[in-house]
């Protein structure tokens, strides 16, 4: 006997995304809008004015107290002690042998503050983790995420969009950098980071307040094209700008060093952090597949788990894919060996059946002026 499904979480946007037509899907657990209208539609506004998410799936948690940033230099491979209050750093949580377990951003909110956001889809795990890593260490950790909503404006027009309803300063606000504000009365992190290839903000407000704070930023955007955006969109936009997806181009097979990403390891900070040894190792080693992009032609779009091909030999697959809706081509992601991963280089992909040709380019495929 199979036991009852578990309901999706709502987020606290769930009746205002209801309210506009979204089409639900059930994404790690959660029922989040996948579109409102068109994903093409959403993608275009976001590349030429701006689009609202609703991320409130994500993971928010506290660390806080005198050793909070020593903690983190020591859960995370990054080096947390570096960065300055007010500002943010790309992170990954991996484990003894170096495997990713997520990919995270960490905001310095105060000297003895951190906020570290996590992907849905490993948000207990990171919590775990953290709970674990903290013992010995003068820190505490503070799940936050079922009090938090996130909402994000991203898009050229975003600056016009957010400037309307706040007084904090947007000209000084750099990318990677947060700064508690007020919108229209109600208390935000206001974060200038984003994952589309866009300038945008992330808002981290009370999930009680979120409802009235998506309204006020969906009126102010209205004269400049804001549409609501959902994850079908948010995907291909993440895919255009080369940044990775956990579950696809991350996982815990995988290190840094083979996602590209091995300057988020900070093997310079003092002291010790879990995996470093394993990750001394895999520096040279796992550079022997990294990832790359590819270009198609047609309109077939390679997609995850498709089979690379060189020739007829077999050579990997591909992690993520998608007809570009900017560049108006397929384009995907996929992991290679050094004799196969220079830019101009020939392979093809079995599309269900159907053999295609592509070509490995650089990575990322789209990048704002």
């Amino acid at each position: 006997m199979t036991s009852p499904q578990k309901p999706a979480r709502e987020s606290p946007l769930h009746e205002v995304h209801k309210s506009l037509g979204a089409l639900f899907t059930d994404f790690a657990g959660w029922s989040m809008p996948v579109r409102y209208s068109s994903e093409l539609a959403e993608h275009k506004a976001v590349r030429e004015a701006a689009g609202i998410f609703d991320l409130s799936h994500m993971a928010e948690i506290e660390v806080t107290g005198p050793q909070a940033a020593d903690v983190l230099d020591y859960a995370l491979v990054g080096n947390l002690t570096a960065v300055k209050v007010g500002r943010a750093r790309y992170s990954m949580l991996c484990d003894a042998s170096g495997g990713i377990l997520d990919d995270l951003v960490v905001y310095r909110l105060e000297d003895e503050k951190f906020l570290v956001v996590a992907n849905a889809g490993n948000a207990a795990v990171v919590a775990d983790a953290l709970a674990e890593r903290v013992a010995g260490f003068d820190a505490v950790v503070t799940n936050r995420s079922s009090e938090v909503a996130l909402i994000a404006v991203q898009g050229p027009r975003s600056t016009d969009i957010v400037s309307a309803v706040t007084e904090a300063n947007l000209a000084e606000l750099k990318y990677y950098a947060s700064v508690p504000a007020v919108v229209n009365g109600h208390d935000v992190l206001l974060a200038r980071t984003g994952y589309t290839g866009e300038d945008g903000f992330e808002l981290y407000v009370a999930a009680a307040e979120a409802p009235a704070v998506w309204q006020i930023l969906t009126e102010a955007g209205a004269p400049h094209g804001l549409l609501p955006a959902g994850l079908a969109c948010r995907d291909t936009l993440r895919l255009e700008a080369g940044m990775p997806l956990y579950g696809n181009e991350l996982s815990a097979e995988l290190s840094p060093f083979q996602a590209g990403l091995g300057r988020v390891v900070k093997f310079e900070k003092p002291g010790d952090f879990v995996g470093k040894e394993a990750l001394t190792g895999r520096a040279e080693t796992d550079e022997a597949r990294v990832l790359v992009g590819l270009r198609g032609s047609g309109r077939r779009a390679p997609r995850h788990g498709y089979k690379l091909l060189d020739g007829e030999t077999e050579v990997g697959e591909v992690t993520s894919g998608a007809l570009s809706p900017t560049l108006g081509y397929p384009i995907a992601m996929a992991y290679l060996t050094p004799e196969l991963n220079q830019p101009g280089t020939k392979l093809s992909v079995d599309i269900r059946g159907k053999i295609e040709p592509v070509e490995v380019v650089a990575l990322p495929f789209y990048k704002r002026a």
